[in-house]
């Protein structure tokens, strides 16, 4: 093999390479990213929904951290349902890396977030649910635990699209 056909040969590979790296399933700018993001601001809203129906939540500071948590998730994850529609309606994928390094690290802040959130929820429900007192009516423990149920979720979705990015960041 000559010179020449050694970095045609190579040119391809990272040609194709790349292609791969642009239709990654999950990174910003595919279906799947929009699914997932779309995912997440219904598990998102539904978590806040559910919390919010109960009057009593603000006796809890888990409970609370939870509603703000998720008041930082909804729009978030709209916004980027919003991107990602565009950019799938447009065929034109966001690789700018700049870009993805700040969609990522929002990611990661707001996973963590809501997946302590989530957390401190689900313990507080728990802990509400064995006191055996009148400290929380069956009905609106239901709902609490349906809520960190539904916030668990989200973090589930919110974990896969962070990851799928800092897959896809690495190629740019």
């Amino acid at each position: 093999m000559t010179r020449v056909e050694e970095n045609q040969e190579i040119e391809r590979v990272h040609m194709l390479y790349n292609k791969s790296m642009d239709e990654l399933p999950g990174s910003v700018g595919t279906s799947t990213s929009f699914s997932l993001r779309l995912g997440q601001t219904i598990f998102s809203s539904s978590s806040l929904l559910f919390m919010s129906f109960g009057v009593e939540f603000y006796s809890y500071t888990a409970f609370c951290y939870l509603v703000t948590v998720m008041g930082l998730v909804i729009p978030w994850s709209f916004t980027l349902a919003l991107v990602d529609g565009y950019s799938v309606l447009v065929k034109c994928p966001i690789r700018q890396p700049g870009i993805l390094l700040i969609i990522f690290v929002g990611d990661w802040v707001l996973s963590t977030l809501t997946l302590s959130a989530a957390c401190s929820a689900a313990s507080v429900v728990d802990l509400l649910l064995q006191s055996h007192g009148p400290f929380c009516p069956p009905k609106l423990c239901s709902r609490y635990k349906i809520s960190a149920i539904m916030a668990f979720f989200s973090w589930l979705l919110s974990l896969a699209s962070s990851l799928f990015n800092l897959w896809l960041l690495p190629s740019l």
